[in-house]
């Protein structure tokens, strides 16, 4: 098992969620490139995207905290792929970054059942930001890292 399918796989078990992937964040580019998916199928692993400037990118990517929707229409404001999202059965999610000296490097994306992020589970899942950035790390480490 990889690094990023060892933390999806965390991710799954301390949230309890139905979608999760990780993406990545590329401060300098302002790009994002989904790494990981437990759901191969409708959200496969892919090229780069550009980040759309909203209040997610400024919740998560400038204040670096974890964001929360806990309805499709939340959801709807801040990603194109509502329909989509909504079809798996998911109309909430949080988007959890991975810090590591000041820059988020990317995020753990999960994805659940309308009003499913509670405060408590919101609290859970933050324990997976150290992990998170342990594994952001190794993987910017082996692509970026390794080609300069």
């Amino acid at each position: 098992m990889t690094a990023l399918a060892a933390l999806g796989r965390m991710a799954e078990e301390v949230t309890g969620a139905k979608l999760v992937t990780l993406m990545t964040s590329d401060p300098v580019t302002r790009e994002a490139e989904r790494i990981y998916t437990n759901m191969p199928g409708p959200y496969p692993v892919s090229g780069r995207k550009p980040m759309n400037p909203t209040h997610w990118s400024r919740t998560v990517i400038e204040e670096k905290r974890t964001f929360v929707a806990n309805s499709i229409e939340e959801i709807a404001d801040v990603f194109s792929d509502h329909e989509l999202i909504r079809s798996l059965g998911c109309e909430s999610v949080i988007n959890i970054p991975a810090i590591v000296k000041g820059e988020v490097l990317g995020t753990v994306n999960c994805l659940a059942g309308s009003g499913y992020f509670t405060p408590e589970r919101l609290r859970q899942a933050e324990a997976l930001r150290l992990p998170a950035a342990a594994v952001f790390l190794l993987h910017y480490h082996l692509t970026k890292g390794a080609a300069q």
